[in-house]
């Protein structure tokens, strides 16, 4: 290992945007004289936590320079916090600036998580010249990928409180509970205590506008031609977006170099990537945790300093599956030996909770009863989850929750070999409500011989956006529907003992917010009606969930 250098820590420069505004940065400089490459860190969290310092010193010593600033309007930085809508244009001139420095290579990078991660994309729209790499970590997709609800989720309030003004404000000083159980959804910002304009604006473009898609980047990835360390964590509350990210990349229809310069990292994590071996009720194991620093600078100095380290020939693809618990490198994603394989909903017409008769079989039912249920807004299906935006769910067992007779249960025979899936999870729901609108939510979860029902993955839609986040349409009362549910992605062995179980109810609350069936417009109205659901699962109406099986 090289010996490390001594750093210069310079703290509150300020780096001046194209209008005037000046933002501020902590600079970490090598003491040693001549040109290093940048990192360019970009936060609303404060510039300067004890995370960020480690991570400025970490890689200075090693011989970078490494810029954390404050977004625009947030802590030391003048102007005014818009969520995203200016840090695509201030990203290019932050990147400029340090680029043009006379202590700077000219080569720069980007790094960070979340909303850190989503700007690295929406300035690499922009086109920095000096803009070499990204590493971008458990990064949101564009809007309604994540919730496709047309209004923000419940702990977005929590988030947007958590960013007003200029410093982090105190999320533990409000009943977030509460908060998210009033009506009108527009009304949670007034519960919380602080009045938002911001929050307002959001519930109020409630489907794809022309506002929201000011925002996308996942439909232009043809403009962007950069190496890409896409991270993430099969329990990211935002893990959808980052396979997407790297599936994007190294399918885009232009000819590009960084085609086969992209590599995802997907750990057994939440949204806190690398943190703990342990995520809700279950420990991955000693393996679970990775050099991440020591992962990050290997690719750093591959693409910033032209370092020969292995990077060139490494697998683009790392997974940890889980299960298993042990990381195993791949070539692409989705996995190219996939047996895509359906598994079957079905019943006796009673699958109502975890004591009724839904099975979950390989062959199509010929002949099934439909599943009925109602679902009621005012007492929902829980989501099992902190009340606070830093993580929404994990592998939680939902053995209790499946009591209820408003959620269908459907369930294989007790598995007779190790089954893995690896890949993305859809599914195919028949169904028809007696209401104008209302909603499906599916949730993929390994029944464990102990009875732990641990939470995989999930998934919902909206019936009015069944034909896009854009086109909002109602739903016509007893028509037969097909739904299509993207419920994201997961690696997870099923071991020999244990049952693949499928969850079906209309609500997931507070992960998403309360359907309220009566087809008003969303987010601002409070009437509620209870909604009539079915399920159908025969030859003609095939309800069935989709499992990326790699065989073993």
């Amino acid at each position: 290992m090289e010996n490390r250098l001594e750093v210069q820590v310079f703290r509150g420069e300020n780096v001046t945007m194209r209008d005037g505004i000046k933002l501020s940065a902590d600079i970490y400089r090598p003491e040693d004289k001549g040109e290093f490459p940048g990192i360019v860190i970009r936060t609303p969290y404060g510039k300067s936590t004890a995370a960020h310092h480690d991570t400025g010193m970490f890689f200075a010593q090693n011989g970078y320079i490494v810029m954390v600033m404050d977004v625009r309007g947030r802590g030391d930085s003048e102007g005014v916090f818009k969520e995203y809508r200016n840090e695509g244009a201030d990203g290019y001139d932050s990147i400029e600036w340090l680029a043009a420095q006379n202590y700077c290579t000219g080569n720069i990078g980007t790094l960070g998580g979340s909303y850190l991660g989503r700007i690295q994309w929406l300035t690499a729209l922009h086109q920095p010249p000096s803009l070499k790499t990204m590493v971008p970590i458990v990064t949101p997709s564009d809007p309604f990928v994540e919730w496709p609800t047309g209004v923000p989720g419940p702990h977005s309030i929590c988030w947007t409180y958590m960013t007003s003004g200029r410093m982090q404000q105190n999320i533990s000083l409000v009943d977030w509970e509460s908060v998210y159980e009033t009506l009108p959804l527009i009304d949670m910002d007034k519960a919380s205590g602080r009045y938002s304009e911001r929050w307002r604006e959001e519930v109020s473009h409630n489907h794809l506008d022309d506002w929201w898609k000011e925002l996308c980047y996942q439909d232009k990835f043809d403009d962007i031609d950069l190496p890409v360390l896409h991270i993430s964590g099969w329990y990211d509350d935002e893990q959808i977006g980052t396979p997407l990210n790297f599936h994007g990349m190294t399918h885009t229809q232009k000819d590009k170099k960084s085609k086969n310069q992209q590599r995802l990292l997907m750990g057994p994590w939440s949204h806190q990537v690398n943190s703990s071996t342990k995520v809700g009720g279950i420990d991955f194991g000693e393996d679970a945790l990775i050099n991440m620093n020591g992962y990050q600078l290997k690719w750093f100095d591959f693409y910033l300093k032209n370092k020969t380290n292995g990077q060139e020939n490494a697998a683009p693809v790392d997974i940890f599956v889980m299960g298993d618990n042990e990381w195993r490198k791949e070539y692409e994603w989705p996995l190219k030996r996939t047996e895509w394989t359906k598994y079957y909903l079905n019943s006796s017409g009673r699958a109502n909770s975890r004591f009724g008769d839904g099975t979950l079989q390989k062959e199509i039912p010929e002949q099934s009863e439909t599943d009925q249920y109602d679902y009621d807004p005012a007492d929902p299906v829980p989501f099992i989850t902190e009340l606070v935006s830093h993580q929404i769910g994990g592998p939680d067992d939902y053995s209790a929750i499946e009591r209820r007779d408003d959620m269908l249960v459907y369930s294989t025979e007790t598995l007779s070999e190790d089954t893995e899936v690896t890949g993305p999870v859809t599914v195919e729901l028949y169904a028809s409500t007696d209401a104008k609108d209302t909603d499906f939510m599916v949730k993929l979860l390994d029944v464990h011989p102990g009875g732990y029902v641990q939470r995989l993955t999930d998934g919902m839609v909206r019936g009015r956006f069944k034909k896009g986040m854009d086109k909002p349409e109602l739903l016509t009362p007893g028509e037969i529907y097909k739904f299509e549910i993207d419920c994201w992605n997961t690696s997870h062995v099923f071991k020999k003992g244990h049952k693949i179980r499928v969850e079906v109810a209309s609500s997931a609350f507070p992960k998403y917010d309360r359907q309220l069936n009566t087809g008003d417009p969303l987010g601002v109205t409070s009437e509620m009606k209870t909604a009539k659901q079915t399920i159908y699962h025969d030859s003609d109406h095939p309800s069935s969930i989709t499992l990326p099986i790699i065989p073993r």
